[in-house]
């Protein structure tokens, strides 16, 4: 075996203490912005399904009175099951309870900054919303009128 002499080389020297904290660095980003997408994503399905739920519960009220009272509650319950509270919430109803009227219900709810397991939600992003528009049923029994959108 044959003696080098002269300082060591230093080829395919990469990095050291640097390179690994670049690397951490990266990714708890890439973490954290994956963690902002699914806390907006499940905010999402949250909205979705309450203003669904909400403009059901709205065309298949009784009475005109108890329409709009009742999709709010439906909107709050639901948004209560998905772990959210409802009083954070927005939902509005527009439209009117007659026959073949469109009714929409939008609901609106701030998603977090930051959703981590054990810890919850952190901070307030943006404002996530979902419309839902139902028709109230033409041939229903108990409303003036006479069915015009066939």
């Amino acid at each position: 075996m044959a003696r080098r002499d002269g300082p060591p080389r230093e080829d395919g020297f990469v990095g050291g203490f640097e390179g690994l904290l670049f690397g951490v660095l990266v990714f708890v980003v890439g973490g954290l912005i994956v963690a902002y997408a699914w806390a907006v994503v499940d905010t999402k399905l949250a909205v979705a399904d309450a203003a669904r739920l909400a403009a059901r519960e709205y065309v298949q009220a009784p009475d005109a009175s108890s329409a709009a009272t009742a999709a709010v509650q439906a909107a709050e319950q639901s948004l209560q099951g998905w772990g959210r509270d409802p009083l954070r919430a927005a939902v509005s109803v527009s439209g009117g309870f007659a026959r073949c009227a469109r009714v929409t219900v939008t609901v609106r709810y701030p998603a977090p900054l930051l959703e981590l397991p054990w810890v919850g939600r952190l901070g307030a992003g943006g404002d996530v919303g979902a419309q839902q528009s139902e028709l109230v049923d033409p041939f229903r029994s108990g409303l003036p009128g006479t069915a015009t959108c066939g």
